[in-house]
C-alpha cells in the first residue's frame, strides 16, 4: 500500500508492520517533493514522521484527540488522514493550509499556528471529556522549542490537577526555530554538574583508575553510566515533579519501538510524558545540515536545497542587522532581542560579530518585551525583533511594561502584512493595538533606507517605538529620500489629478506602480510615503483634503484600526472630507499565496488604479479655504 491508499486512518492501522518503513520513506519523498514546489515547513515534519505515523497506528483520531505544537509539524498527519491531494497543493487557494485548521478536516482538532497552545487546548479537551463520561485519549505533541514558552508551562503545572488521563509527548529535537537555548535545555545538566556529585565523582574515578588490569576499561565504563544516567534519571524527576510519569527518552526514529510504546503508554492511567529524540530534517541531506535554513523555506530544488528563487540582496531582515551592527559601534548601549529566530529577523550576524550584546530568549515573547524593558530602564538602549504576528502574544507586555513606564524600548516587527503561512501568521492586526497604548510611536519605512534612518531616529527617542515592515523586498524606492523629520509624511510624486495615494510603509512601491500606469492613463496623481503612522502627518493630509483631494490610504494592514481608520479619526472634523481606506476586510482571510490574495481583494497595481478611476469619475470635493477648527 502507498501513501495514495490511505484516505482516511483506518487504512493505515490495517497495513502490516513490515510494510511500514517503505510507507515512512514514501511520506519523506512526498514531504520534499512538495515543500520544494510550494514552500513550507520542511525540517520539522521530515522529523516527524516515524512519530506521527507510530501516533495513528495507536490512536484512532475519530475519537482520540490529538494537538500538535507547533501546527507546523502537522504535514504528516494531513497526509495520513486522506489530504494527500490537497497537501501536494500546500498553502495554495485550493490546497491544504500549513498549520491545522479545524475548518478543513475533522481530524484537525485544534487550530495552532503558535507555541504555547497545544497543552492548554488538549487539557481543555480531557477536562471535557472528564466532565462528560468520555473514554477518549488525549495526546499533545510538544516541540520544535514549545517547552520553552510560558503558557506550555503553566499548562503543565495544571495537567496533574485537572485530569487523571493525559499524555503529553515531548519531541525533543534540540530546535526551536533556531537551536533552543535557555534554563530549559541545559536543565538536565545542572543536578550531574553540581559541586556534591563531581567530588565524588573526581574521588570514584582516583580510585577505580589504580586498580590492576581493569582499572582504565571501568573508569570509561563508568563515564558511559554518568552519560546515560544524565539522560535517564534527570528528566524523570523534572518532570515528576509536575506529577506526570516519565517514560524515555525514545528513538524517534525507531518506529517499532515507538509504536509498541505508545501502546503500552496509551494502556496507563494518569498524566504522563513521553519523551522522543528526533533529528531536524531526517533523512533529508541538506535539511539536516541546516535545518534552521530549512525550517520555514521558499521553493527550491529538491536534490540540493538551492533556492529556486534566490532572497533578493536587499530585504527589510539584512538591513535591520546591517545598521544595528553599525549602530551598537557608535553606541555600545544598543542592545539585541529576539524571541528564538535570529535568522529569520537579521539578527545573526549581529549576533556574530556582538555576542555579549545580543539576547535570544526563546520563544517567549512576553518576556522578551519584559526583558527590553528592564534593560531599558537601566539604562541600555534594547532592540526587539519579532515577527508582527508573534508580537501580539507580547502586547500586554508592550503596553504596561513598556509604554506606561514611557522606556525607550524599540519593537521591529518583521513580516508586517499579509505572509504565505496563512492567516496565523498574517502581521495585518497589532496597529489596531498599538494606537491605543500611550507614549508609543508606530513607523513604518518603504525600503532599507527609510529603515535605517528610522532605526538611528528612534535610538535618539526617550520612549517606545514600533518599527513596522514586511518580509522580503526592500530595494530603495526613490533615488533619494528627504530627510526624516519626526511625525512627517514624503511626498515622492506631486501630480495634477485631486488624488492623493498615501501608501503605508513598502505599499510605498505598489503605489509608485499605480502611479506610472495612471500616468500612461493621462492622469497624475500625488503619492506619499506616510512614514509615520503613529504621529502620522495630520497636517499635509489635512491641507490636501481642503484643496478638495481626495485621500486615498493603501497599507498591508487590517483597514479596521489601521491607518486609514487613524486618518480619519484625526480629521473627522474637516468638512466632506473624502479618505478612502484600502487594506484587509476585517476577516479570516482565505488560503493562499500573497500574489492571490492581493488579486482577490484588489490590492494589485491594476486593482488600486482602478479604484482610482472610480472615484474621479464621482463629483469633486468642494475646496475649504481654511480649516473650519484650529488644526
Amino acid at each position: 500500500m502507498s501513501i495514495a491508499d490511505i484516505t482516511s486512518p483506518d487504512d493505515l492501522r490495517a497495513l502490516p508492520a513490515d510494510q511500514l518503513p517503505a510507507l515512512v520513506e514514501e511520506i519523506r519523498a512526498e514531504l520534499i517533493a512538495t515543500v520544494a514546489k510550494q514552500g513550507g515547513h520542511l525540517a520539522s515534519n521530515l522529523g516527524v514522521v516515524e512519530l506521527t505515523v507510530a501516533l495513528h497506528c495507536v490512536f484512532d483520531v475519530r475519537k482520540d484527540i490529538i494537538i500538535f505544537d507547533t501546527g507546523h509539524q502537522s504535514y504528516v498527519h494531513k497526509m495520513l488522514t486522506g489530504r494527500l491531494d490537497a497537501f501536494r497543493k500546500l498553502r495554495q487557494a485550493d490546497g491544504c493550509t500549513g498549520f491545522p485548521n479545524r475548518a478543513e478536516s475533522p481530524f484537525d482538532h485544534f487550530g495552532v499556528g503558535h507555541s504555547g497552545t497545544a497543552v492548554s487546548a488538549a487539557l481543555g479537551y480531557a477536562a471535557a471529556r472528564d466532565r462528560t463520561g468520555g473514554n477518549g485519549k488525549v495526546v499533545a505533541i510538544l516541540g520544535d522549542g514549545a517547552l520553552g514558552c510560558g503558557s506550555s508551562l503553566e499548562a503543565i503545572n495544571n495537567i496533574a490537577v485537572t485530569t487523571r488521563d493525559f499524555i503529553l509527548i515531548l519531541n525533543d529535537n534540540k530546535m526551536s526555530i533556531s537551536p533552543n537555548v535557555g534554563a530549559l535545555s541545559r536543565c538536565l545538566s545542572r543536578v550531574i554538574s553540581g559541586r556534591s556529585y563531581n567530588r565524588f565523582k573526581v574521588f570514584c574515578a582516583s580510585a577505580v583508575q589504580r586498580i590492576p588490569m581493569i582499572g582504565p576499561r571501568l573508569r570509561t565504563w563508568i563515564s558511559r553510566l554518568d552519560s546515560a544516567a544524565k539522560q535517564l534519571f534527570l528528566p524523570t524527576a523534572f518532570f515528576e515533579e509536575l506529577g506526570l510519569r516519565y517514560i524515555g527518552p525514545l528513538d524517534g526514529h525507531d518506529l517499532p519501538q515507538l509504536t509498541a510504546t505508545l501502546r503500552r503508554v496509551s494502556h496507563l492511567h494518569g498524566p504522563r510524558l513521553v519523551h522522543v529524540l528526533t533529528v531536524k530534517g531526517k533523512g533529508c541531506h541538506f535539511a539536516e545540515k541546516k535545518p534552521t535554513c530549512f525550517h520555514g523555506t521558499a521553493p527550491f530544488d529538491p536534490h540540493n536545497g538551492d533556492l529556486l528563487q534566490p532572497t533578493p540582496k536587499a530585504t527589510f531582515s539584512t538591513a535591520l542587522g546591517k545598521t544595528l551592527r553599525t549602530l551598537h559601534q557608535e553606541d555600545q548601549r544598543i542592545v539585541a532581542i529576539t524571541a528564538g529566530m535570529p535568522e529569520g529577523t537579521g539578527l545573526h550576524e549581529f549576533a556574530k560579530a556582538f555576542p555579549n550584546a545580543f539576547y535570544d530568549v526563546g520563544i517567549a515573547e512576553a518576556h522578551a518585551a519584559a526583558f527590553a524593558s528592564g534593560l531599558a530602564a537601566a539604562g541600555q538602549r534594547p532592540v526587539m525583533a519579532v515577527y508582527a504576528s508573534f508580537s501580539q502574544r507580547a502586547a500586554d507586555y508592550v503596553f504596561h511594561d513598556a509604554c506606561l513606564q514611557e522606556l525607550p524600548v524599540i519593537f521591529c516587527l518583521d513580516r508586517a502584512g499579509v505572509v504565505a503561512d496563512g492567516p496565523t501568521h498574517h502581521g495585518i492586526q497589532d496597529v489596531a493595538f498599538w494606537r491605543a497604548c500611550p507614549n508609543l510611536a508606530v513607523l513604518q519605512p518603504a525600503d532599507q533606507d527609510d529603515l535605517a534612518a528610522m532605526l538611528r531616529l528612534a535610538v535618539t527617542r526617550r520612549h517606545p517605538v514600533v518599527i513596522r515592515y514586511p518580509a522580503g523586498n526592500a530595494a530603495p524606492v526613490t533615488a533619494q529620500h528627504h530627510p526624516l523629520e519626526w511625525g512627517k509624511a514624503e511626498t515622492l510624486e506631486s501630480g495634477s489629478a485631486p488624488i492623493a495615494l498615501w501608501a503605508v510603509g513598502r505599499e510605498a512601491a505598489v503605489a509608485l506602480q499605480a502611479a506610472e500606469l495612471l500616468r500612461t492613463q493621462g492622469i497624475a496623481i500625488t503619492v506619499v510615503n506616510a512614514r509615520f503612522t503613529i504621529p502620522f502627518d495630520a497636517d499635509l493630509m489635512r491641507r490636501q483634503l481642503n484643496d478638495g483631494m481626495t485621500v486615498v490610504t493603501l497599507e498591508d494592514h487590517c483597514v479596521e484600526g489601521g491607518f486609514g481608520s487613524i486618518a480619519r479619526d484625526s480629521l473627522a472634523d474637516v468638512p466632506d472630507a473624502r479618505i478612502v481606506k484600502l487594506g484587509w476586510p476585517r476577516a479570516v482571510l482565505p488560503n493562499g499565496p500573497v500574489a492571490y490574495l492581493r488579486q482577490r481583494f484588489s490590492l494589485t497595481t491594476a486593482g488600486i488604479a482602478e479604484t482610482i478611476h472610480g472615484l474621479l469619475a464621482r463629483p469633486p470635493a468642494s475646496p475649504q479655504s481654511k480649516p473650519p477648527f484650529p488644526a
